[in-house]
């Protein structure tokens, strides 16, 4: 049994670099496919506690997992939100921890332009909504406007209420109590991943990239630059 653990917010594979810089836990699909390559065909555990993320790179790694050889078996750890929810329910079996829960809602974005351009996101959206209402539906045995009502009103769910509606199909340790705790806001905008980039690239070039000695005065360079880093990315 081979451990793939879907934890932060799922990123572009893009991004994983940045996130891994300042420490952030984030799941891309590269992570995903790579870790799936590893386990050959073995079963595999997906261990879960997302706050959701990226749409097309949600919809890859459930591609990747619906793909998968072997069986797959979704352990919700913390919370399954958002596109974390659909990742799950790549899985053959869904069982939640009574401490965990799941969230769905209607996809979102930031547009710009003149109405053509505000008319095509909203076709967008409306499409994206259509695609997930089908897979909650075929998961659930729930009607589509059951499903749609739930995503309208961004439904949580605790473990108990996940299993009652289709979403999981089992408590993990059912003698524990459910309970609510979560927080489904990114981390890193767009923005500050193509900043943070191109300031690592600079730090590249400048050949501070080096690896650092194990020596009180370099670590503390390396801090500092962290630090520059920071100061920069949020001014």
């Amino acid at each position: 049994m081979v451990t793939i653990p879907i934890k932060g917010e799922i990123i572009p594979t893009d991004y994983q670099d940045v996130y891994d810089f300042f420490g952030y836990e984030g799941c891309s699909p590269k992570s995903v496919n790579d870790a799936l390559a590893e386990a050959g065909g073995q079963d595999v555990t997906l261990e879960i506690n997302s706050p959701g993320g990226y749409v097309d790179s949600g919809s890859e790694i459930y591609t990747a997992l619906k793909n998968y050889s072997g069986k797959i078996t979704a352990n919700i750890v913390g919370q399954a939100c958002s596109s974390a929810s659909w990742i799950a329910l790549a899985a053959d079996h869904v069982a939640i921890s009574p401490a965990a829960q799941m969230m769905i809602h209607r996809a979102s974005t930031a547009s710009a332009g003149n109405s053509d351009d505000m008319a095509s996101a909203l076709h967008s959206l409306d499409s994206m909504d259509s695609a997930f209402v089908d897979l909650y539906a075929k998961k659930t045995g729930k009607s589509a406007q059951e499903i749609y009502q739930m995503m309208c009103k961004t439904t949580w769910m605790n473990a108990k209420e996940a299993v009652e509606n289709g979403f999981a199909d089992e408590i993990m340790f059912e003698n524990e109590l459910a309970m609510t705790n979560a927080d489904g806001s990114l981390s890193i905008s767009p923005s500050m991943i193509n900043k943070v980039k191109n300031l690592i690239a600079k730090s590249k070039m400048s050949g501070d990239d080096n690896k650092p000695t194990q020596n009180k005065k370099d670590n503390s360079k390396e801090g500092q630059d962290k630090n520059n880093l920071s100061l920069l990315l949020w001014n």
